[in-house]
């Protein structure tokens, strides 16, 4: 059991989308794979874009996704612990969702211990992993608490191009919330900016808009991530920033905040 606690689950959440999550996702998990670590990426996602980002094209026309793994689950159905897990060729193993995941936040409203469902499958492979990344869709609904209530610690990404403080207190209200009645080891892993463009002093501002408001409570990653078009440009083409473009701004940014996160083991 001792090997169990050692995996870190971090879901990747923040109810508005377009902040970049997804990026974050593959990013943060091809760079702790590159550390050595045994990292799973599980994409909690309808749209299924960290899915698509990693290479596979059309989600939705993926045998087994997660939609399938939580819908056996729900029906108690037994599987074999590698199913429906794809290997990706930076090094990281990749549990997939698809439109399906949509079906499955309907359904879940009815089953019994409906926020704890995708729990059960992560205490199952905890044991494989050193780290689980979850990408979670852009919404508070039943998935999202699912990833919430499974993992060890959240991270948000915030866009830099405006400080989104309602969004925020809510996804922290709920966190303190799924925290206090379904997981008490949960903890925020810190805010990370995404989308800064360094010409502007208006990111420095909101950064400071940042700390002011949730530097007491809540970490502020020192790494930020920077606006680039080739960022944009590779999650078309299936690879992760380090492939497309190791010496950019990019790749350069998610470097020290994967350092970052480890050293918060």
């Amino acid at each position: 059991m001792g090997e169990q606690n050692n995996c870190r689950v971090i879901a990747i959440a923040n109810q508005k989308g377009g902040v970049g999550k997804t990026t974050t996702t593959s990013n943060l998990g091809i760079g702790l794979a590159r550390q050595g670590k045994r990292v799973l990426l599980i994409d909690a996602d309808a749209q299924g874009s960290l899915t698509a980002s990693l290479g596979y094209r059309e989600p939705d026309k993926l045998d087994i996704t997660l939609a399938n793994v939580m819908g056996n689950i729900i029906n108690e159905k037994e599987m074999d612990v590698e199913y429906g897990i794809l290997r990706h060729e930076e090094g990281v193993d990749l549990m997939p969702g698809n439109i399906e995941l949509s079906g499955i936040e309907v359904s879940l409203v009815n089953v019994m211990s409906r926020e704890t469902v995708l729990r059960s499958y992560i205490e199952e492979q905890r044991s494989r992993y050193d780290y689980i990344l979850i990408d979670c869709m852009p919404s508070l609904g039943m998935l999202t608490i699912n990833a919430v209530a499974a993992a060890d610690s959240i991270l948000i990404p915030v866009q830099a191009a405006y400080l989104p403080v309602k969004g925020l207190e809510q996804l922290i209200k709920t966190i303190g919330k799924v925290k206090r009645q379904i997981n008490p080891r949960l903890e925020i892993e810190g805010i990370l900016m995404t989308m800064v463009d360094s010409r502007t002093t208006y990111a420095r501002d909101i950064s400071k808009l940042l700390i002011e408001n949730y530097g007491s409570r809540v970490r502020i990653f020192n790494s930020s991530i920077p606006m680039s078009v080739r960022a944009a440009e590779i999650s078309a083409e299936g690879t992760s920033i380090y492939k497309h473009d190791p010496n950019g701004k990019v790749a350069k940014a998610y470097q020290p905040l994967t350092e970052e996160v480890l050293g918060n083991e």
